[in-house]
């Protein structure tokens, strides 16, 4: 049963511009990744410096499959993919699933954004200790789905209270 009201009005709004800015970011992350592939002398926009360099990040071990996926396929199988397409599946199943106003919509939105903060936790400290560097990019994604989480955690307080004052 989908709850028409009661969900803040801003939230919408702010999935939809998260979201978007997450898909330009994950699909500009996979152009700077291919393009790095076919041209090793290729330099991205946001590519700013040695220790500042997302091409390098995207092109290293830890920017397909979170570099966990190779331990289990081959590091050129099908589903070792850019970490940017798990990136574009993500903010799109965020925006599919945001136009829902279900419990169960709700609760999905939360769980994927709790792996997505995980996830982003985690290549944070790659990130930080194993490659040092700094990827505008990819911070900028840590940022979003932070925020993402945080109104994802808003939406699902919001319908459970209008279940408990309706039910």
């Amino acid at each position: 049963m989908a709850v028409a009201q009661g969900v803040p009005g801003w939230e919408r709004k702010m999935r939809i511009v998260l979201c978007l800015f997450g898909l330009v970011l994950s699909v500009y992350a996979l152009h700077v990744e291919l393009s790095r592939e076919r041209d090793p002398d290729y330099r991205a926009m946001c590519d700013l410096g040695e220790s500042v360099s997302c091409s390098k990040v995207f092109t290293s071990r830890w920017g397909r499959g979170f570099g966990l996926v190779q331990f289990f396929v081959a590091k050129d199988s099908p589903l070792n993919q850019p970490n940017s397409v798990l990136g574009i599946l993500f903010y799109t199943l965020q925006m599919s699933l945001g136009l829902s106003l279900s419990k169960k919509a709700a609760l999905a939105l939360v769980l994927s954004s709790w792996v997505s903060v995980a996830g982003s936790l985690y290549l944070a400290s790659i990130l930080a200790f194993v490659l040092g560097d700094f990827c505008m990019v990819c911070v900028s994604t840590y940022i979003i789905n932070f925020v993402l989480l945080y109104t994802n955690l808003k939406r699902k307080t919001a319908i459970e209270g209008l279940k408990e004052k309706t039910g």
